[in-house]
This record gives C-alpha cells, structure tokens and sequence, in this order.
C-alpha cells in the first residue's frame, strides 16, 4: 500500500482535457483538492422515460456551473445509477465531461456490486475526463472488511485519480466506520468519503484516524459537519439551489460571517425536509420541474411524487423565491 502525500491547501481542482483540441487529448494536469457543495446530479430522462435527455443534461450541467456549484457528481443514488444501461451510463459521463469543460470538477458515481465492473466503470470514468469517481460499497453482499478493503483497492488501483467513498449504511447495508476508513485512506488515491451515516463526531474522527489522508464531505447535517470540519457536502437540493447550497459551504467555512452560513442552512432545512426520505429522488425531479428545469420523471420502480405531496412542496419553493410563476 501506498501513503497518499498531504496535498495544497486552497486549490482548485486542476485536472482538466483540453476540449479545444481534441477529444483524446490526455489531461495536461492533476487534481489537487475539492471543496465545497458539490451537486449529485438528477439523470434526466426522455418523456417516455425511454432515454437520456441529452439536452436536458447539458442544460442542467450548464445551469448549475452558471449558478455557482463547485463541483457535479453525476450517476450517484439520486442519479439513478441503477436504472441506466451501460451506454447510458458512458453518455451521461460524456456528455457531464464535455460540456463541464474543466470550469468545475466532475466526479462520476461508478459503484457496483460487483468488483470488475466498478473497476471498469472507474477506468472509463478516467479515460472520459473525470477527476474523480464516488464509489458506495457493494450494497447487497454484505462484504466482511477484508472483502470491503479489496473492492475500493483494486478500484483505487486501477485509476489516477481520486477516490470517494460513500458510506451510507441505511441503503448500502454496510457501515464504514472511522477506523476502517482511515485504514483505506492509506491507499493511493482514496482520499476523500461522503460521510451519510448521520454522526456528525465522525467528521473529527475520520480527521484524527486518518491523520489528514481523508477529506469528509457531508452525505446529511451539512452545517454541523462543515463547522466541525468537513471540507464541503454532496448536496441533493444542490439541483434545486444551486447558489444557496454553495453558500451554505462558503459561508460556513469562510472565517467572516460563519453565522450567514446557519442562517441559509436553516432556510433550506423545509425543501431538504420536502425532499428527503424514502421518495427522495422523485421530489427532487418534481421540484425540478416546478423551477423550470424540467428533468422527466424516475424510472420504474420509482414513481412520481403522489400529488398529495406536490402543494407542499410548491409552498416550499414559493417560500424560497424559486418556483416558476406558472407553478405557483
């Protein structure tokens, strides 16, 4: 195994493909670090649900960079990483890849139950463009440690650039605790977990275990976690509000006004309600619409939000000044 070296501090991510020259142009640059409120990106679908909505993608991606996200994670849970076929999946990476054009990092969810395809995936997340690639741990299995600590190597292995970790063990089935996470934090390239499991002191303890090696971004309780140290979160309601959700990062870890960064957590805390829980993806997608940002609907098994939710839901986004006058 190999120490990974303790990078800058304060730098942007750096490793970027050239899209003015061509497309297989080798990255010129590596990645430093992340920080910040990185979107984990909605998939958009066709009408009929049928295919990617190319269009809507590339609109998506575009908005969000316009808006302020400082970083996007297409394919993750709320990208329905599941529900897209394998050429789905590359043309979601580079289509995210292509028109990104190195202003933000793109980190692409390249989980699988099985090792060799999340290899394959991270291999390919790579060679497309991305700097970096989220990887949740096999979510049926139920992998001892030894098996957990195998998957993210040989995934971390395979690739240059870096790794996080999702532990998120209310859907994955699996817990990875601070200790175990330090212990992968001296792999080569594993440098970074969003921390889901919804304790907070473990932002301390992945710090102090890992003697700096890994970076916590948020999964929940992004204030709390940021205050205590996290470097930034994955956000959901980052495809939402973009700039507020950026601003609860950049408020929160600014050394000025770190009372401003509560303040908008608190006022986004009704749409994370709104949009949490077991339907999470489909309010997401509904909120999306009721902004002007029309993503299509989840795919089976998922179904749309039940319209009983959506009035709430709109009051959420009125409170917020964001819903389309037409929606409200």
């Amino acid at each position: 195994m190999v120490v990974s070296p303790k990078l800058p501090q304060n730098m942007m991510a750096s490793r970027r493909v050239n899209r003015e020259t061509t497309a297989t142009q080798e990255a010129a640059f590596d990645i430093t670090e992340f920080r910040g409120s990185f979107t984990v990106m909605v998939t958009p679908f066709t009408e009929d649900g049928a295919a990617i909505d190319e269009k809507a993608l590339r609109r998506l991606v575009e908005w969000q960079i316009e808006q302020g996200a400082p970083g996007l994670i297409p394919l993750g849970s709320t990208g329905e990483f599941l529900s897209v076929s394998t050429d789905e999946r590359t043309r979601v990476v580079e289509i995210t890849v292509d028109q990104a054009a190195g202003r933000v990092p793109v980190i692409i969810g390249t989980a699988d139950e099985w090792t060799p395809k999340a290899v394959r995936y991270s291999k390919e997340a790579e060679r497309l463009g991305a700097d970096g690639v989220m990887v949740v741990p096999p979510y049926y299995s139920s992998p001892t440690e030894d098996e957990l600590f195998e998957h993210y190597r040989q995934i971390a292995e395979a690739i240059s650039i870096p790794v996080m970790v999702y532990n998120n063990p209310n859907t994955a089935n699996v817990d990875l605790l601070p200790p175990f996470l330090a212990r992968l934090s001296e792999v080569d390239n594993i440098r970074y977990v969003k921390e889901s499991s919804g304790d907070i002191a473990r932002v301390r303890e992945i710090d102090h275990l890992s003697e700096g090696r890994m970076t916590v971004f948020a999964g929940y309780h992004a204030y709390d976690s940021i205050r205590l140290g996290a470097k930034g979160w994955v956000s959901v309601c980052g495809n939402i509000v973009p700039r507020l959700s950026a601003d609860v990062y950049d408020l929160t870890a600014g050394k000025e006004d770190t009372a401003g960064g509560g303040e908008t957590y608190h006022r986004l805390l009704p749409l994370l309600d709104a949009i949490s829980g077991d339907l999470y993806v489909s309010a997401t997608k509904a909120a999306m619409a009721l902004i002007g940002m029309p993503v299509g609907e989840p795919r089976l098994p998922r179904l749309t939000l039940p319209e009983t939710k959506i009035a709430g839901l709109k009051r959420v986004l009125a409170d917020l000044g964001v819903v389309k006058d037409e929606a409200a």
